[in-house]
């Protein structure tokens, strides 16, 4: 059975037992039952360790027991994939592994919103520096200056920082905001969109274009349009056939939406 190394002093992974008599076998084994075992009864050693980097990471939106289950699945991916023959124990290797698979759990499954990975980064970095620097509970964020210096950072990239905290878990919109008794809630603060400002946007849009229209075609859509009248109406004014009415307006209004698309395109 693997054993915890005897060890002076304090070290960060005095509970990282000695399997290197274990994984030397590894190396030589062919896969099969026995192999798998042995792989096994490493894991089972190394799983005390395992918790506690999990534990790391308590406090942060995830159950302890569901870190402690991605720690482990990292620790398998270790074990297997260590060679003792490059000379490293297996802690070092075990270790970041462990942590690289905590971090990507939370990257992938915790944050609220896509942020870039380069933007997590600042937001760690950031919060690492304040939490170094905050004097109080009540003094959590310091001046962007003095974050900046002590992580090494550009204001701007602690601006970004800071934003990014704000993205990491997302509030309902069914929430109830602060300081309301009535119930009010984020939904209730969400505006609707405006048909009317369409409609004013494609009024100015064709205004150019109808004033380029001969003066009967520019008539009958002011007939059709803006006096609301029928198109048998409007050719009992004209003195022309129904037909033709019909054939005029959508022959304008094909051409005047061409003419607006070209504008559009052209900006």
């Amino acid at each position: 059975m693997a054993h915890v190394r005897a060890r002076s002093g304090k070290h960060p992974h005095d509970d990282a037992p000695d399997t290197s008599a274990q994984f030397r076998r590894l190396s030589g084994m062919p896969e099969g039952p026995e192999k798998k075992a042995l792989r096994q009864e490493v894991v089972r050693a190394w799983m005390p360790m395992a918790a506690r980097l999990a534990r790391r990471f308590r406090n942060r939106g995830e159950a302890l027991e569901d870190l402690e289950q991605v720690a482990h699945l990292g620790l398998v991916k270790a074990v297997g994939r260590y060679d003792p023959e490059r000379g490293h124990a297996f802690e070092s290797f075990a270790v970041p592994t462990i942590v690289g698979e905590l971090k990507r759990h939370f990257r992938d499954h915790m944050w609220g919103v896509h942020v870039p990975r380069r933007v997590q980064d600042l937001r760690n970095r950031v919060r690492s520096a304040s939490m170094a620097l905050a004097t109080s509970a009540d003094d959590r964020f310091p001046p962007t200056a003095d974050i900046a210096e002590e992580a090494g950072l550009t204001e701007e990239e602690v601006r970004t920082g800071l934003a990014a905290l704000e993205s990491y878990a997302t509030l309902s919109l069914d929430a109830n905001l602060t300081d309301t008794e009535d119930g009010y809630s984020l939904a209730d603060t969400v505006g609707n969109a405006e048909p009317g400002f369409d409609r004013a946007v494609d009024r100015e849009a064709v205004r150019p274009h109808l004033s380029r229209l001969p003066e009967r075609e520019r008539e009958i859509l002011y007939l059709r349009f803006f006096r609301d009248m029928t198109q048998r109406s409007i050719a009992d004014h004209l003195g022309i056939s129904q037909m033709h009415v019909s054939r005029l307006i959508s022959r304008t209004c094909e051409r005047v939406y061409e003419r607006v698309e070209m504008d559009r395109t052209a900006a």
